[in-house]
């Protein structure tokens, strides 16, 4: 069965979709997986069995699995569920962060109370969940993190501001728990997912089908992608595009600063207009900290 036997693996939202994809992946190849809905419709509407429905499916096919049916949002239910997965199977191992939500309206017609709510399930929630499980893995020196991000976030999607900045925010939070989960063995990375899912189908126009999902774009497909960022050897700090058969890893980029003196103007700035937006030559990551790195790696010598 590999390197993820007998591995604890947590997965919100994964009662149906990406989510279910993953704990049924996951479970196939040993691990004790720990499957959390709350069972709500994709705008974030009612509950149901959706977590015990998978679980019954997981230990039909002779897996292993406990559902834990608290929502993301609420600070206790997302410590109630890595509670759960330690009372049960004793630690937690991998964390993938998956539950989410759409409300989907553009940014002038929006309900900011639909902003509330999105933030809540996708960044809040993340938070809530990974800030319980952070304390396990600290302790232990070990952890595997994944957060679900959005091509809507990295590069932008019309009517989809509260989405797209509750995904920019799960990639901030990633970027900085890299840097303190570094030196615990903890390792946090971003996948970026496209499926044929019920979320989906709450879009307007979309027509799917997540029963009977295009062989193409089923949500097993972006599985691959989060397996390889919670294996033994996993990247850290990485973001990678998943989806339709296609994978590609996708980073910010900082081209060279420009320096000027105190007393820099409006006017100083705009004649160099050309070269500060110019990106022909930029590199991945911060120029002026991959500057100051390497005079202290220097300085230390």
């Amino acid at each position: 069965m590999g390197e993820f036997k007998d591995k604890v693996v947590v997965i919100t939202g994964a009662g149906g979709g990406i989510g279910k994809a993953h704990a049924l992946e996951f479970a196939s190849r040993g691990a004790k997986v720990v499957v959390n809905d709350l069972g709500g419709s994709g705008d974030g509407v009612g509950a149901s069995d959706a977590a015990d429905a998978v679980v019954e499916e997981i230990k039909a096919a002779g897996g292993i699995a406990i559902a834990n049916k608290a929502s993301v949002s609420d600070k206790a239910g997302a410590k109630s569920i890595i509670d759960d997965a330690v009372a049960e199977f004793g630690t937690v191992d991998i964390l993938i962060n998956n539950a989410g939500i759409l409300r989907d309206k553009s940014f002038k017609k929006l309900d900011l109370a639909d902003w509330d709510l999105v933030m809540d399930v996708h960044l809040n929630g993340s938070a809530y969940v990974t800030h319980a499980a952070w304390q396990v893995m600290y302790e232990k020196q070990y952890g595997r993190i994944v957060f679900t991000a959005s091509t809507s976030g990295i590069y932008g999607n019309f009517g989809q501001a509260n989405y797209g900045a509750a995904k920019m925010g799960m990639l901030g939070l990633a970027n900085v728990l890299a840097q303190e989960g570094r030196s615990k063995n903890i390792r946090v990375n971003v996948v970026s997912p496209a499926a044929e899912t019920r979320l989906i189908g709450t879009i307007p126009g979309r027509d799917v089908d997540p029963d009977n999902p295009n062989p193409m774009s089923h949500p097993k497909l972006v599985t691959p992608a989060v397996m390889l960022m919670v294996a033994e050897d996993a990247p850290t700090n990485v973001v990678i595009q998943a989806g339709n058969g296609r994978y590609s890893t996708c980073a910010i980029f900082n081209n060279e600063d420009l320096q000027f003196g105190a007393d820099v103007t409006y006017e100083e700035l705009l004649e160099k207009k050309d070269e500060l937006l110019n990106m022909e030559h930029a590199q991945e990551g911060w120029s002026w900290r991959r500057k100051r790195m390497a005079e202290m790696a220097e300085k230390n010598k």
